[in-house]
């Protein structure tokens, strides 16, 4: 992991502060490009927690700070609350939730979840292993034997995860996770079921038994098309084809 020069970093610095920086502070900023450039970070860029940075420079946590801060201001590092300080751009996939989910509605969520998962799908049926087919079986019983609408649900999104999973695409994965934490977030504005748990005839039923049948049958275009018609039976039940 590699940022701009000392040299460099403190003309940057002094370009954008209204004021020059005093002499003390100056010498934090040449002292932590120093530690970036030499130093052996771990493979996420990831520094080390700010006492013992602090320790390691020789020098008070609120000079530590404000120099951490012109970095993160340059875009030479990022932090993310709770899991530390990065040397770096901050990555374009840590998006926020709250935000997207804002900009989202439930016609658009389930278009992503079409466009996504079939091909989830296709790939478990290429890539998964007979323990994960079997494990994915077993969700699919689970979802039947649900004595209500919150234990199906718990069993539903653990039968699709599953399936991204075997996919073996962690990209995929992360996606889908992504995704999935939209979803959540959005307003459905849907009524509640009439039923206290899933009906012995619920449309997911047969839907999840031609999708593990196709995976388990190692047939990738019959899973992804089990997947697309599951979906678009969801949304036909949930907002209708409102677009």
């Amino acid at each position: 992991m590699t940022i701009g020069s000392p040299a460099t970093g403190l003309a940057m610095m002094d370009q954008k502060s209204p004021t020059p920086p005093d002499a003390d502070f100056s010498g934090v900023l040449t002292q932590l490009y120093g530690f970036i450039a030499s130093a052996r970070l771990p493979d996420d860029g990831r520094l080390p927690p700010e006492r013992e940075l602090a320790e390691l420079l020789g020098v008070k946590r609120t000079e530590l700070r404000k120099g951490l801060a012109v970095l993160e201001r340059d875009g030479q590092l990022w932090r993310h609350v709770g899991k530390g300080t990065f040397v770096g751009p901050k990555p374009p996939q840590l998006v926020d939730i709250a935000d997207l989910a804002q900009r989202s509605n439930p016609v658009q969520v389930m278009r992503a979840r079409i466009g996504l998962e079939p091909e989830l799908s296709r790939l478990a049926a290429i890539n998964a292993t007979v323990a994960e087919i079997a494990t994915l079986a077993e969700l699919n019983a689970s979802c039947r034997a649900a004595t209500s609408w919150r234990e199906y649900e718990a069993y539903d999104a653990r039968f699709h995860h599953q399936i991204a999973e075997a996919a073996h695409n962690p990209i995929l994965i992360a996606l889908l996770e992504t995704l999935n934490a939209v979803r959540r977030a959005v307003t459905w504005g849907r009524p509640r079921p009439s039923h206290s748990s899933p009906p012995a005839d619920h449309h997911s039923f047969e839907d999840h038994d031609r999708i593990v049948d196709a995976i388990a049958h190692r047939e990738p275009a019959g899973a992804a098309d089990a997947m697309r018609r599951h979906l678009q039976n969801v949304e036909d039940r949930l907002i209708g084809r409102a677009v």
